[in-house]
Parts: structure tokens; sequence; C-alpha cells
């Protein structure tokens, strides 16, 4: 009930966010697609011909202006606000109804197909396109991860789970927002990361500045151990965090 109830209030927020960006492009703001188009050519340019002095300062001035001309949509305020609201009503939730931390095992469905059995397992994440997502803070069964989300940030703690032997695989691909992946001392990791503008903190190794860059990075032993970590992040503009617990 209270999932269906959530589901409605997103549902929700998304049709009225629509409806305010039809309006506001067809009525109070007819401009902004222009100014956006003009602000992502200066990006491109920009980004074309950086290193020069020019094309830095054409990629800034048209980060600017583009990030200008989304902050002063009447949409993107409903947004804010509408996030504003959904965290004051979690807020009060959680104080009023404290979660309890309780292992939970799912078990896995079962379905036939001719004269052979499959069995459906049940994914620890979902694919969602707006809002946070993390692995729950209990212990839970491990499956592995393939999911696309929007906006929001992705946690995942495999701390609290025990990973089968052989390469364990976590595949992200995100529009924009931040991935933070908490990994035990004891495993060996491969990390795949693609992202168009952010930041990558993965162990020792940091990249302040990503500008469509594509990063690998493993640990030495990660060839011969048996069991590892393959992740695999694609994010448009966020950061990644992997990070031993």
């Amino acid at each position: 009930m209270i999932n269906k109830i959530k589901s409605d209030y997103i549902s929700w927020i998304l049709i009225i966010g629509f409806v305010l960006l039809f309006l506001e492009i067809s009525f109070f703001n007819k401009g902004i697609i222009f100014s956006l188009l003009v602000a992502s050519g200066m990006i491109y340019l920009g980004r074309k011909i950086m290193p020069g002095k020019f094309g830095t300062l054409l990629f800034w001035a048209g980060l600017i202006f583009f990030v200008a001309s989304i902050f002063g949509m009447i949409t993107f305020r409903f947004f804010l606000l509408a996030i504003l609201i959904h965290l004051i009503i979690q807020f009060s939730q959680s104080k009023r109804h404290p979660e309890k931390i309780i292992p939970v095992i799912k078990e896995n469905e079962k379905s036939s197909t001719g004269d052979k059995t499959v069995i459906r397992r049940k994914p620890v994440l979902e694919n969602i396109f707006f809002g946070q997502q993390k692995t729950p803070e209990h212990v839970y069964e491990w499956n592995d991860i393939n999911i696309q989300a929007g906006f929001g940030d992705t946690v995942i703690d495999l701390s609290y789970t025990v990973l089968p032997k052989g390469e364990t695989v976590i595949v992200i691909r995100k529009m924009i927002g931040n991935v933070q992946l908490l990994v035990p001392y004891d495993l060996e990791v491969s990390v795949n990361h693609s992202s168009l503008a952010g930041s990558a903190s993965i162990f020792d190794h940091k990249e302040e500045k990503i500008f469509n860059q594509n990063l690998h990075i493993q640990t030495p032993d990660y060839d011969n151990q048996e069991q590892k970590v393959k992740i695999i992040t694609s994010i448009i503009v966020g950061e990644l965090e992997v990070k031993r617990v």
C-alpha cells in the first residue's frame, strides 16, 4: 500500500512537471529552448578547441549560461520544491516509524517453460527515473546488479551480503547523480567508469575533473583471485566513489 502511494505520488509529480514544462515553453518562456541550444553549442565548441584559452572560456561561459537558464525555469523550481517536500515527508515518517533492521532473504520464483524449469531471481536494485537508491541496511541475498537510473544517487554496500565465488558484476548507467560503492577489504576490484562530466574517487586514485573520459582501474591481484568484483559505471554528470569498509 505504501509503495503504491509513493509510486502515485512520483507519477503525479512527473505529470505536473511535464504539464508545467509544456506551458512554460509554449506561453511563458518561449526563448528557453533557444537559450539552451546556444549554451549547448558553446559547450560543444569550447570542448572541441580546449585547452586553448578561448575554448576554455567558451566552454565555461556556455556551462554557466546553461545552468542559469535551467535555474530560471519555473519547472525546475517546481521540482526543487517537490524534492524538498518529499524529503520533509520522508524525515517525518522515519521519526514516527523507525526502521527495524532484520535479516531478509528473498525467495526466488520458479516458473516452467515447456519441459524445463527456470528461476526468476529478484534483483537487489530496480530501474528508477528519479530518487535515491541504496542496498538494504541489513543482511540481504546477493544478485548481480544491472540497472539504469535517471536523477538521484545510488549507494551499494557489499558489507551486508555474501558474494558468490567467481566474478561478481555490477553495471550502473545513470544520467545525473552520484554513485557510491562500499567494498570489503578482502575483495579484489576492477572498475570501468565512463563519464561526460564529473569526478571519480577509486580507492587511492582520484580524478577531480572528468570531461568525456573513460577510466579503467583494478587492484593488483584481480586477475589471480577467484572471488572478485567487476564494476561498470556510466554517468553523464556525477561523481563515482569506490572505497573500502
